[in-house]
């Protein structure tokens, strides 16, 4: 069961089911997870890798109080040491300017 969004789109109907409708997007994870101008590094590389864009799938929305848009979307994040297996994030609020729709 996912976090169900009154702003969320679905399809379907009540006889089959209904269902969020997907989207694409991208995550731009090095601005989410921005680090502090001037913080020190300490290179772990067993870490997660924090840069780049991945691929998620919005399925929600929430305004904030003062109109700012959250996306809730599923996403992996990869590990700086290369292996295989991911940390997948489920139902994650995003800042839409986060986020990227991609074809």
């Amino acid at each position: 069961m996912g976090l169900n969004s009154p702003f969320t789109t679905g399809e379907g109907d009540d006889v089959h089911g209904r269902r969020p409708v997907l989207t694409s997007v991208g995550v731009s994870l090095d601005r989410l997870f921005a680090r502090p101008p001037g913080a020190s590094r300490h290179v772990i590389a067993t870490g997660l890798d924090l840069t780049g864009e991945v691929r998620g799938r919005l399925h929600g929305r929430f305004p904030s109080v003062e109109g700012d848009w959250l996306g809730v979307v599923n996403y992996e994040i990869g590990y700086a040491d290369g292996r295989r297996e991911k940390l997948y994030l489920v139902d994650q609020l995003v800042p839409f300017h986060m986020l990227r729709k991609r074809g």
